[in-house]
C-alpha cells in the first residue's frame, strides 16, 4: 500500500485537456474565489469541495442525464455475484471435503493463475472487440460460471470438478475485472478522473459486500446447489442493464477498434 501512497504523494498532476462545459463548470471556482468574502482556511476549503467533489459529480449527471441512474445502478449489480458467491467459497470447498492442501494449490495459487489469465485475455478482446461487446459477454458470463459450482456441490470432492470449476469461474472473472476497468475509464472525465472513479470503484463492490454478510444463512437454508444457482441468478439483472445501456446511454461504445468514422 506505501508505494501507491508514496507514488501519489511524489507525482505532479497530469495535464489533462478540459472542453468548454467542463470548463463552465470549473468557472464556479473561479467565480467563487473572486466573489467570496471568505478567506483563508475557508476559502481554500470550499474551492476545493466545489472543484473536487461538486464539480466531477454535476459533470456525470449532465452528461449522461436521465441514464446517469441506470450507468450507477449497472456499476452496482455488475459484479454482485461474484463477490457474493465469493465470500462462502472456502466454508464451501472444506464442507464438501476437500483438504486445506487442495484448496491452497487449486483454489489459490492456480486461481490466482486463471485470473491473471483472464484478466491479460479481456485485455486483448476488449482492444480486438471492443468494449460493448466484451462487457455484455463478461456480464453473461461472470454469473454463469456460478453454475458450475452448483455442479460441483453435485458431484463432491472430485479434484478434476475442482479444477473445472476454478478455470470457468477464474478466467471469466478476470476477463470481468479488464473489462470493467476499461467500461468505468470511458465513465470519467479525465479532468476529474480522481473521484469519478472513485465513486464507480467503490459503488462496484458495495452491495456484493453488504448481501455477502447474508450468505451463511443463505447457504443452509437452501444448500450449496441452491446457494449456487441464486448467485447465478443474481447476475440476470446486471445483463439487462448493459443491453440497455449499450443501445441508449452508449451507442460510440459499440464501435470496434479500428473502425473508420
Amino acid at each position: 500500500m506505501g508505494v501507491g501512497i508514496a507514488t501519489t504523494l511524489i507525482i505532479r498532476e497530469p495535464a489533462v485537456s478540459i472542453n468548454g462545459k467542463t470548463a463552465a463548470l470549473e468557472e464556479r471556482v473561479t467565480r467563487y474565489l473572486t466573489e467570496t468574502r471568505d478567506s483563508g482556511l475557508r476559502r481554500r476549503l470550499v474551492a476545493w469541495l466545489i472543484g473536487a467533489v461538486i464539480c466531477p459529480f454535476a459533470d456525470f449527471f449532465k452528461r449522461y442525464g436521465m441514464a446517469s441512474v441506470a450507468i450507477l445502478l449497472f456499476v452496482a449489480t455488475f459484479r454482485i455475484s461474484d463477490i457474493f458467491m465469493g465470500v462462502m467459497a472456502n466454508p464451501f470447498y472444506l464442507d464438501l471435503g476437500f483438504t486445506k492442501g487442495e484448496i491452497a494449490n487449486v483454489a489459490a495459487a492456480f486461481g490466482l493463475a486463471m485470473t491473471l489469465f483472464g484478466a491479460a485475455m479481456g485485455g486483448l478482446l476488449v482492444a480486438r472487440f471492443g468494449i460493448a461487446a466484451m462487457l455484455l459477454f463478461t456480464a453473461f458470463m461472470a454469473p454463469a460460471t456460478n453454475l458450475t459450482f452448483a455442479w460441483l456441490a453435485t458431484i463432491g470432492p472430485e479434484i478434476h470438478g475442482l479444477v473445472f470449476a476454478i478455470i470457468a469461474d477464474n478466467v471469466t472473472g478476470g476477463m470481468a475485472i479488464s473489462v470493467f476497468i476499461a467500461y468505468l475509464s470511458s465513465l470519467t472525465n479525465t479532468a476529474y478522473t480522481a473521484t469519478q472513479y472513485a465513486l464507480f470503484s467503490s459503488l462496484m463492490t458495495l452491495p456484493g459486500q453488504f448481501a455477502g454478510g447474508f450468505t451463511g444463512m443463505l447457504a443452509e437454508q437452501v444448500g450449496w446447489t441452491g446457494f449456487f444457482l441464486i448467485t447465478a441468478g443474481m447476475g440476470i439483472p446486471a445483463v439487462l442493464l448493459a443491453l440497455l445501456l449499450i443501445h441508449i446511454a452508449h451507442p460510440d461504445l459499440t464501435r470496434r477498434p479500428g473502425m473508420d468514422d
